[in-house]
């Protein structure tokens, strides 16, 4: 990125024409003309008015997926040249990384320096994993009695419905689309509201980069409006959400009611952060569940939000934390000095607020944060929150926040500690501070949780799996695993 200053991003900002028309069969789709506007949460101007999509919109795409999957080339085409327009779309990326960088920032408050050094990393990379792995699958051919052939083909699944959030907009989106398109699948993306234009960005360098028309197909649009009418869509074989668990449910009776699509789900979460005496560097452990905590402003599924710490070495390690919540600096979005940027909107800021309230209402102690910031005038900004004393049953230690809100817990003994994480609805990451390899080995394979980091958070890349267990989810996003979602196993007997 070089030293772009923080004038130089405000420029830029200033300068930016997002696209602002659906993606759909190749060419920008005006709609039926409804548009709704996107509010930076940065200082609370509209950044532009998108075109509005509701079951005319999401029909058109899904029909323009429907006829390239049928008919186009993309599922025919040799799975190395699939790999070879991923890998075009990953270079692309590469070098719109500022400009896409600044729209995410832009539309859903997060650091820019973040978005360019943090998330487009991994979207560039995602891309360009599955586009290097898309030649590099196989079939099968069993065993058999000698007058027969057997053969098992992994055939791509259709059209992919996929539903994304606004937190990490392109990093999801690319955990669903490319594996997807990888398979020879066709895509309609329907971002957040929130943040749109991002996702219409990824859609023209997509075409760009050589992506037959209608192969990646992208609708603005809200959940009632486009995303309900895209999870009952009867030509959508296969649908992949993250998002809220009450929003999964939904999506789960479109199945239902419709053509009993498979219906993948990320959900949410309330991750427990185990911090045992024997960690090998408490203050690491309490750096990091500082930083994971207030990355990305606390909006994140893994956000390490309850902190489970020993008695013994409780108050050092909330100290530690609540040192470092008054040290962050949180402001513009755009200034490369920001550490936190600002929440996605005033809604989501004010139901936070509301979680700080229940807090204090509940009886935990408010040792830092709990009020919201005036960084830049007109934005959506919250202080670094912790709480301890936080009780069990609490709202504070038991429903997802997504914001920069610690509880800490504490406990005695390991039984406990463990019985604290597994006493949740949710399943999707933990983590666990210990020098002794038997317990990290036992506690790991006793918490129920899809993704378990031993003395680290938020660790890993794209050779590993993702998802949850309980109610965060279903299936699993990267790694070859996240093929299996998008994929048919077809069984071929021929008699000889």
């Amino acid at each position: 990125m070089g030293e772009v200053t923080h004038q130089e991003w405000i420029r830029r900002a200033e300068r930016l024409k997002p696209a602002v028309a659906h993606l759909v069969g190749g060419v920008a789709e005006p709609g039926d003309g409804a548009t709704f506007p996107v509010v930076s949460p940065r200082d609370g101007r509209v950044i532009a008015h998108v075109a509005d999509g509701h079951a005319a919109e999401i029909d058109a795409a899904v029909a323009a997926a429907r006829a390239a999957f049928d008919r186009g080339p993309w599922p025919r085409m040799a799975p190395a040249d699939r790999g070879k327009v991923l890998l075009r779309l990953a270079d692309l990326l590469e070098e719109h990384r500022a400009e896409v960088a600044l729209t995410i920032s832009l539309e859903m408050g997060k650091p820019v320096t973040e978005a360019h050094d943090i998330e487009l990393r991994a979207v560039i990379g995602t891309f360009r994993w599955y586009g290097q792995l898309a030649d590099k699958l196989t079939d099968e051919s069993p065993h058999t009695a000698q007058d027969a052939l057997a053969l098992v083909t992994r055939e791509p699944a259709g059209v992919v419905g996929a539903v994304v959030p606004w937190n990490f907009p392109l990093t999801l989106a690319g955990w669903k689309i490319a594996p997807a398109l990888a398979a020879g699948c066709a895509v309609v993306l329907k971002p957040s509201e929130n943040s749109p234009l991002s996702a219409l960005l990824l859609g023209r360098l997509a075409t760009e980069a050589g992506l037959p028309p209608g192969v990646l197909n992208v609708v603005n649009g809200d959940g009632p409006g486009a995303g309900r009418a895209l999870g009952l869509h009867p030509d959508v074989d296969v649908l992949a959400f993250t998002g809220s668990t009450a929003v999964g449910r939904h999506f789960l009776r479109y199945a239902a009611d419709s053509n009993l699509k498979r219906v993948w789900l990320e959900l949410g979460g309330k991750s427990p952060n185990i911090i045992l005496p024997d960690a090998p560097d408490l203050d690491r452990a309490a750096a990091t569940a500082a930083w994971g905590i207030f990355f990305n402003q606390g909006e994140m599924c893994t956000a390490p939000s309850r902190l489970l710490v020993h008695s013994s070495v409780a108050e050092r390690v909330t100290d530690a934390i609540v040192a470092r919540a008054g040290q962050l600096k949180v402001g513009d979005p755009l200034d490369p000095a920001t550490e936190m940027g600002a929440m996605v909107g005033e809604a989501h800021l004010e139901r936070v607020l509301g979680h700080v309230r229940d807090g204090l209402g509940d009886g935990a102690r408010l040792r830092a944060g709990g009020e919201r910031l005036a960084a830049v005038p007109g934005g959506s900004y919250l202080k670094p929150t912790v709480f301890d004393g936080v009780a069990p049953t609490s709202r504070l230690a038991r429903e997802e926040i997504f914001g920069p809100v610690l509880s800490i817990l504490t406990f005695d003994d390991l039984d406990e500690a463990v019985a604290l994480a597994n006493d949740t609805d949710y399943g999707l990451a933990a983590g666990l501070w210990t020098s002794d390899l038997s317990t990290a080995h036992r506690v790991s394979r006793a918490l129920r949780a899809g993704t378990v980091w031993v003395n680290c958070y938020e660790e890993g890349d794209m050779t590993v799996p993702f998802g949850g267990m309980k109610q965060s989810g279903n299936g699993r996003d990267k790694s070859a695993h996240a093929l299996e979602k998008y994929t048919e196993l077809k069984t071929t007997w021929i008699q000889l």
